[in-house]
C-alpha cells in the first residue's frame, strides 16, 4: 500500500488498513451475525407455529421440544466453532445474542403480551445470554490453562553452570 499523497490531492489523508484488532474479532464477528440471524428465524418460527397455526396446537408438546431442540443446537454454534478461543467464542455469542434480543424487542411489538406470557423482557433475555455465554466462555478459558499447564512443566528446567566451582549439586 502506497502512503504517500500525490502532488495532485494535498488534502488527501492516507488510508490505513484495517486494525488488527479488527481482523482477529471479524471471523467472530461474521459468524456472530449468521447465528443471529438463523436464532431470529428460529425464535420467528417458533413464535409463528404457536400463534398462528391452530392445526399444530394438538401437538403442542412436541412442536415446544422441536423448537427449544432447534434453539440449542443454534446456540451451541459459536461455542463450538470458537472453542478453543474463548474471546472469539464470547463476541460471537454475544454478537448473535444481541441480535436476538433485539428481533425479540421487536417481536413484542407485533405479538401483543409475548413479554408477559414468557415473563422475560428483552433486556432480561440479554442478560441472561450474557451471563450463560460468559460462564462457557470462561470454562474454555480454565480448561485451556489447565491443558496447557499439564503439557508444560511448572517449574523451570535449571541447567548446570560450566566452569564454576560450587558445593551444591
Amino acid at each position: 500500500m502506497n502512503d504517500t499523497v500525490p502532488a495532485s490531492e494535498p488534502n488527501r489523508r492516507p488510508t490505513a488498513g484495517p486494525s488488527k484488532a479488527d481482523l482477529i474479532l471479524r471471523p467472530a464477528l461474521v459468524a456472530g451475525c449468521y447465528v443471529g440471524a438463523m436464532l431470529t428465524i428460529a425464535m420467528l418460527g417458533a413464535l409463528v407455529a404457536a400463534n398462528r397455526a391452530p392445526g399444530l396446537e394438538g401437538y403442542a408438546f412436541e412442536r415446544n421440544v422441536a423448537s427449544f431442540s432447534l434453539f440449542g443446537i443454534l446456540m451451541l454454534l459459536p461455542v463450538l466453532r470458537f472453542l478453543n478461543r474463548p474471546l472469539k467464542m464470547f463476541v460471537a455469542s454475544m454478537t448473535a445474542w444481541s441480535i436476538l434480543s433485539l428481533a425479540y424487542d421487536f417481536a413484542g411489538i407485533y405479538f401483543h403480551n409475548l413479554f408477559s406470557v414468557l415473563q422475560r423482557t428483552p433486556f432480561e433475555v440479554l442478560t441472561e445470554g450474557a451471563i450463560v455465554y460468559g460462564i462457557i466462555s470462561v470454562a474454555a478459558w480454565v480448561f485451556a490453562i489447565i491443558l496447557h499447564a499439564r503439557r508444560h512443566p511448572l517449574t523451570p528446567v535449571r541447567r548446570q553452570r560450566t566452569g564454576t566451582i560450587s558445593s551444591h549439586r
